[in-house]
């Protein structure tokens, strides 16, 4: 038996091209449904355990998966505000902790939230370096966002102007950095986090530019006597200090501050069903369980994996019968070989056996490669979350 394993391993290692990609077809076709597997499954607990830790989202009456996907993944969408207000009401409503959200705009192309430190204790995020917002213009960013910028406490970032040849959106706002988080493997590690004021001052609900009795040159637009001349009064700051935050002011009602959506926390799990209900009814906003969203969005998703175990057995036949026809083939023209071995004593088992080993070492280097394979890609990977954001 040793002497038929040993000959066969040696004809094998004497056709390495043939032999390779043998292993690599059917390593591939073996490791491609696996490997999905792993990854999906740990993408789906990242987002169920995500969605588990928020009870429930009060938003606009969108598309269910925007809200919900906005609020916990901070994904940027079209959505219709809500109402400064509408926070009062709610906490009016219903005993629980409401933590308002604000979203649409980015700080060096990642997500810009604005929101209130009763967000970081229910997250329970903790600081590496610095403190939370305590005034507008501060920020404070993700571990991974401080890692990819290189930044670090008291540096500054500039948002991101969504149209820049319009004249009525705000400028960029600098942004010091007040503070870093500690890295907790989730989507709070790639935004930037800053003070609802700050959001507001960024959709421009609020500027603040010097007085103009006290501002006496002019700004000549255009660079010659014929251009437009305008007084620096009317230029707003883009940087926020404390020397001059007293000169930022509103513009319209306060009622007509907006916020995406609104997370909230009941007391009890009763009180936040019967909550749910009461506003549901109503015709101007809605409550989302977002748990029950992610797992009809993940049904979507394990249908498409479905699909691909289908196409994925199908390519294993397909493999599985090329293999075969090569083996088939490769016995044909050795039949000289075969008759040789059984001129020298060697039975029609032992020849049946060089064919075997050779099928067996081929499957067995594939399935060795295919589990190394859905393993590294599990360990590098993994937070499959993380780059599909």
């Amino acid at each position: 038996m040793i002497g038929a394993w040993h000959l066969s391993y040696l004809r094998l290692r004497r056709r390495p091209w043939t032999t390779l990609v043998l292993v690599l077809s059917l390593a591939l076709t073996l490791a491609l449904p696996f490997g999905v597997r792993v990854l999906m499954a740990g993408y789906e607990q990242q987002l169920l355990q995500r969605a588990a830790s928020t009870p429930l989202i009060l938003g606009s009456r969108s598309n269910r998966f925007d809200v919900v996907l906005s609020a916990l993944y901070f994904r940027q969408a079209r959505l219709e505000p809500i109402s400064l207000p509408e926070r009062q009401r709610l906490q009016d409503q219903a005993e629980g902790v409401v933590v308002p959200l604000h979203l649409g705009f980015q700080a060096q192309g990642y997500p810009l939230v604005g929101t209130t430190p009763e967000y970081f204790e229910r997250r329970h995020l903790r600081t590496r370096s610095g403190h939370w917002p305590l005034m507008a213009g501060e920020a404070i960013l993700g571990a991974t966002v401080a890692k990819r910028l290189k930044l670090e406490t008291g540096n500054f970032l500039f948002s991101d102007v969504p149209e820049l040849y319009d004249l009525t959106v705000p400028p960029a706002l600098k942004l010091r950095v007040s503070g870093i988080l500690q890295a907790s493997k989730g989507p709070d590690d790639e935004a930037v986090f800053v003070d609802l004021s700050t959001s507001w001052i960024l959709e421009g609900f609020a500027h603040g530019h010097q007085d103009p009795e006290e501002v006496d040159s002019k700004l000549v637009l255009g660079g010659d006597e014929d251009g437009v001349v305008m007084s620096r009064a009317l230029l707003s700051y883009q940087e926020i200090t404390p020397e001059n935050l007293a000169s930022f002011h509103d513009h319209g009602d306060p009622e007509r501050l907006p916020l995406t959506a609104l997370l909230f926390w009941p007391a009890s799990s009763k009180e936040g069903t019967l909550l749910k209900t009461r506003i549901n009814q109503g015709q101007a906003l809605r409550m989302f369980d977002p748990q029950k969203v992610v797992e009809e969005l993940l049904a979507y998703v394990l249908r498409i994996r479905r699909l691909v175990d289908y196409l994925s057995g199908i390519l294993a036949a397909v493999t599985l019968t090329l293999g075969g026809l090569v083996f088939l083939l490769s016995s044909r023209l050795r039949e000289a070989e075969f008759r040789t071995l059984q001129r020298l004593g060697c039975s029609r088992f032992f020849v049946t056996r060089l064919i075997l080993d050779e099928i067996g070492m081929v499957v067995s280097a594939a399935l060795l490669l295919a589990l190394t394979s859905v393993a590294v890609a599990g360990l590098f990977l993994g937070d499959v979350a993380a780059w599909l954001r």
